[in-house]
């Protein structure tokens, strides 16, 4: 069990809401999210938070890739 302060869970609850996650989950995220960014320092905050989220993504949300056939000549 880990205690965070009112005012992390207080942030947590709100965004964890808009995301559709618990606040567990929220302040998880945030864990690797800061995790990724110190690990990455080049890359900017915004790419790395949106490259966790599109991973995130639940398989049936996603749409297929579903290749053209090459035509024959």
């Amino acid at each position: 069990m880990v205690r965070v302060n009112k005012r992390l869970f207080d942030e947590a609850k709100v965004e964890a809401k808009k995301y559709n996650r618990t606040i567990s989950s929220q302040i998880e995220f945030w864990v690797i999210l800061g995790r990724s960014a110190l690990d990455n320092p080049d890359l900017p905050i915004t790419f790395i938070s949106e490259s966790l989220l599109m991973l995130s993504e639940s398989e049936r949300v996603l749409t297929k890739f579903v290749p053209r056939k090459i035509k024959e000549k």
